[in-house]
C-alpha cells in the first residue's frame, strides 16, 4: 500500500523555509577570501537538505535547481572554487530563487521559469568553468580505487606490505533503491571519507540489471571500503547522515596499523570477524512542531477558564462560616493554578525577536550596495521574548523603519567625511522587556530629520495650516501622515509616502505606541513599545451609566474625585482638567458612547481616571471603579466590524459582557482637542 505524501507538504515548506533563512544568514557571514568551513558546510547541508525533500515528494524543478547549488556549493566546500563578491552574490540569488520557487510550489502557481533557467545556467557555468580549467590528473579522483570489468565483485587494488598509519574501517555501504531520488551522490560521500585518510573501494554490480530494465533514477551498487584514519568511528557514520534511512551500512573497526589483505571484502553475506558496531543512538528530542491553530485553541480554553474562575469569585463573599472559609481557600488555589496555566501557555506563544531581527542583514546588505552608503548593522536583545502574534504584525513596521533609516537618515560617505563622521554608518536594532510591554529602538547615526524641510512639505501638501503651531513632537510626527514624504523623487526604496504611514497604523493596531527622537548630525530614534500578548491583559473595572467598561492597566496614570479635581470649559473645545500643571481634555465616556445613565446620578460625582494613549494623556470620567482583573481579549472585528476606541471585548465574572477601551482610538478621536489645549 503506497503512502499519501501530500500530508507531509505542509512540514516541508514550513522546515525548508525555517533552513533557507539559516542559509541566508550563513551567507552573510562568508567572508571573502577566506571562509570558515563551517559555514560552508552550513549552506552545504541546508542545500541537500531541501533537494532530498523535493526529490522525495516529487517536486522536480526544485530538486534540478538544488542539484546544481549543491554542485557548486560541493566545490566550495572542497576548496576548488574560491569565495568572492561576485559568488556571494550569485548565492544569495539563488536563495531568492529557492525561497519564489517553493512558494510557489505551495501556492500551486507558476514559477518565473526563466529567472529559474538563467541563474541555474549561471550556477552551472561557474561549475564548469573550473573544471575546464582544472588538468587532466587533477580530474581524476585521487586515492579512489578505479572500478575495474564487470565481475560479481570487482577486486581491489594490489596488496601493500607495509602497515597504515591509523586504524583500519571496514564499512559496507549498500544503498537502495532509491537513494539517487532522493538527492544522495555515493561519490561525494567517497570523497568526504578520503578527507579522513586513506580509502580503498571495491563495488558490487552484481545487482546491475540487463540495458533495457535499466532505471536511470535507481542505484543498483553496493560498495565495500576499507579506511585507514585517526578520525573516531562517530565521525565516519556522520559522513553518512544524508543517506540514513536510504541505505543499509556497517561500519566495522578492524585492528589498528593492520596491513591490508589481498582484496577488501566484498558486500557478501559471509563478513570477516570484526567489533561488533556500536548501535547510532538517535538524538533526544528536545522540541516538537505544533501548529498555532492548537495553541490558539489552547489558549482560548485557558482564557474560559478564567472567566470560569471569576464567575466562582463571586460566591466567595456570599458563604460564612467555615464552609466559607474553605470555599474562599479553594477560590485562591484556583487561581493561583490558573494565573500558573495561563503563563504557562503565554510561554509556548512567546517567540524571541531574533526571529524578525535575522530578516535585516540580508536588507542592509543589499540597500547597502544599491545606494552606496557603508553600513554596519547592530542588533541587541534578540533573545526578548513576544506573542507570536505580535510577532508577525512588527515584521513590516520595522523594515520600513529600516530603510526609512538608510535612504533618509544615513548620509553618503561624502557628507559623513564632511562632518567628521566614519564613512561606514550605523543601523542599531535593540529590543528590551519594560513590565508588560516591549520595547523595540530602531536608530541611526545619520543626520537626523529636517525639521524645516518637514515643515515646508507638510504645508506644501496641505496638510497643516500656515497658522498652526507645532511642538518638535508634533514636527516629528508629520513623517506618520499619509501621503508625506520629502523626496523630490518617489524610488523603489522611499518617497511614495506610504512607509510610515504604514509603521504608525500597524503599531496603532496592535496596541502600542511610537516615538521619534531626533538630534540634527546626531541621528534619529524610533521607539515602538507593544504589549507583550494580545490575549490577555491585565485591566480595571470601570462602570459608566448601566455599562462596565475595561481599561487597560498599563494606560492608568491615576485616579481623581470630580468634586476635588478642577474642571474648566474651552469654548469650542470642551472640558479640560487642571492636573498637575498641565490642562488635559475630558472625554465623558457617558456621551462618547451614548450609554444610559444610572438613575439619580449627579452630573458633579464620580471619578476622573488620567489615562495615556501615544504618549498623550486625558481624562476619563467614570462613574464607578469595580475592581481589577484579567481579561480575555476577544476581538470585535470577526463577528461585528472595528469600533475606534474600542480595543475588544470580555466576559466577566457575572456573565455580562464588558467592552476593552483602546486608548490609541480614543487618543485619536479626540486629537485636535488635545493639540487646541496643547497650544
Amino acid at each position: 500500500m503506497s503512502m499519501d505524501l501530500t500530508q507531509f507538504h505542509d512540514a516541508f515548506y514550513e522546515e525548508s523555509a525555517e533552513a533557507i533563512a539559516q542559509m541566508e544568514q550563513a551567507l552573510l557571514r562568508l567572508d571573502v577570501g577566506t571562509p570558515d568551513a563551517e559555514v560552508i558546510n552550513t549552506i552545504f547541508r541546508v542545500a541537500h537538505s531541501i533537494k532530498g525533500g523535493a526529490a522525495t515528494f516529487g517536486f522536480g524543478e526544485i530538486t534540478s535547481f538544488t542539484h546544481s547549488l549543491e554542485t557548486l556549493l560541493d566545490e566550495l566546500r572542497s576548496q576548488r572554487l574560491q569565495v568572492t563578491s561576485a559568488l556571494s552574490d550569485l548565492l544569495l540569488r539563488s536563495v531568492d530563487v529557492m525561497r519564489e520557487m517553493l512558494r510557489a510550489q505551495q501556492a500551486s502557481r507558476p514559477v518565473d521559469t526563466q529567472r529559474v533557467a538563467d541563474l541555474q545556467f549561471d550556477l552551472e557555468l561557474l561549475v564548469a568553468q573550473r573544471g575546464a580549467a582544472a588538468t587532466p590528473a587533477a580530474a581524476r579522483e585521487p586515492g579512489m580505487a578505479s572500478a575495474p570489468a564487470p565481475k560479481a565483485a570487482a577486486s581491489a587494488p594490489a596488496t601493500r606490505a607495509e602497515p597504515r598509519p591509523g586504524t583500519c574501517y571496514q564499512i559496507n555501504f549498500r544503498p537502495f533503491l532509491h537513494l539517487l531520488a532522493r538527492g544522495n551522490d555515493p561519490l561525494r560521500l567517497f570523497r568526504e571519507l578520503r578527507e579522513l585518510g586513506e580509502l580503498e573501494v571495491s563495488v558490487d554490480i552484481s545487482a546491475l540489471p540487463a540495458l533495457g530494465d535499466l532505471d536511470p533514477e535507481s542505484c543498483y551498487l553496493a560498495w565495500s571500503l576499507r579506511l585507514w584514519s585517526d578520525a573516531p568511528r562517530q565521525s565516519i557514520i556522520e559522513v553518512f547522515d544524508w543517506a540514513e534511512g536510504d541505505c543499509r551500512l556497517e561500519v566495522l573497526e578492524l585492528a589498528a596499523a593492520a596491513a591490508p589483505p589481498a582484496a577488501c571484502a566484498p558486500v557478501l553475506p559471509g563478513m570477516p570477524a570484526a567489533k561488533q558496531p556500536e548501535p547510532v543512538k538517535a538524538a533526544d528530542a528536545t522540541s516538537i512542531r505544533v501548529g498555532i491553530d492548537k495553541i490558539d485553541e489552547l489558549m482560548n480554553s485557558v482564557g474560559e477558564l478564567v472567566i470560569t474562575r471569576s464567575m466562582l469569585g463571586q460566591f466567595g463573599p456570599l458563604i460564612d462560616g467555615p464552609l466559607g472559609e474553605r470555599l474562599r481557600a479553594g477560590l485562591a488555589q484556583l487561581e493561583r493554578n490558573v494565573r500558573g496555566l495561563q503563563e504557562s501557555v503565554m510561554r509556548v506563544r512567546m517567540v524571541p525577536i531574533s526571529f524578525v531581527f535575522s530578516r535585516f542583514p540580508r536588507l542592509v546588505r543589499d540597500l547597502s550596495q544599491r545606494l552606496g552608503k557603508p553600513l554596519e548593522l547592530k542588533m541587541s536583545g534578540g533573545e526578548t521574548e513576544l506573542d507570536k502574534t505580535v510577532l508577525e504584525k512588527i515584521g513590516d513596521p520595522l523594515m520600513h523603519l529600516v530603510r526609512n533609516c538608510i535612504d533618509h537618515g544615513i548620509e553618503s560617505p561624502q557628507q559623513r567625511a564632511e562632518s567628521g563622521k566614519p564613512p561606514c554608518g550605523t543601523v542599531h536594532l535593540h529590543a528590551y522587556q519594560r513590565g508588560s510591554s516591549i520595547s523595540i529602538e530602531v536608530s541611526d547615526d545619520g543626520g537626523g530629520l529636517k525639521r524645516e524641510r518637514i515643515l515646508a512639505k507638510a504645508l506644501e501638501r496641505g496638510l497643516i495650516r500656515a497658522d498652526e503651531t507645532l511642538s518638535e513632537e508634533g514636527i516629528c510626527n508629520l513623517i506618520f501622515l499619509a501621503g508625506f514624504s520629502t523626496n523630490e523623487q518617489a524610488n523603489d526604496i522611499s518617497g511614495r509616502g506610504v512607509g510610515m504611514d504604514v509603521v504608525k497604523r500597524n503599531v496603532d493596531e496592535l496596541g502600542g505606541s511610537i516615538e521619534v527622537r531626533s538630534e540634527t548630525g546626531q541621528g534619529t530614534r524610533f521607539s515602538i513599545t507593544l504589549p507583550l500578548t494580545l490575549a490577555i491583559l491585565d485591566g480595571q473595572t470601570v462602570v459608566v451609566g448601566e455599562e462596565s467598561y475595561i481599561v487597560p492597566i498599563a494606560a492608568i496614570v491615576e485616579s481623581l474625585q470630580t468634586r476635588t479635581a478642577t474642571i474648566r470649559h474651552v469654548i469650542g473645545h470642551g472640558e479640560v482638567l487642571s492636573f498637575r500643571g498641565e490642562y488635559l481634555p475630558v472625554v465623558r465616556l457617558q456621551q462618547l458612547f451614548n450609554a444610559r445613565a444610572s438613575p439619580g446620578a449627579a452630573p458633579d460625582q464620580g471619578l476622573i481616571m488620567v489615562v495615556e494613549g501615544e504618549g498623550r494623556r486625558f481624562g476619563l470620567c467614570v462613574d464607578e471603579l469595580l475592581g481589577q482583573q484579567q481579561v480575555v481579549v476577544k476581538t470585535l472585528e470577526t463577528n461585528y466590524g472595528h469600533v475606534e476606541g474600542i480595543a475588544g471585548a470580555t466576559i466577566l465574572g457575572d456573565g455580562s459582557v464588558a467592552l476593552i477601551l483602546d486608548m490609541a482610538g480614543l487618543t485619536r478621536s479626540i486629537t485636535y482637542r488635545i493639540d487646541a489645549v496643547a497650544a
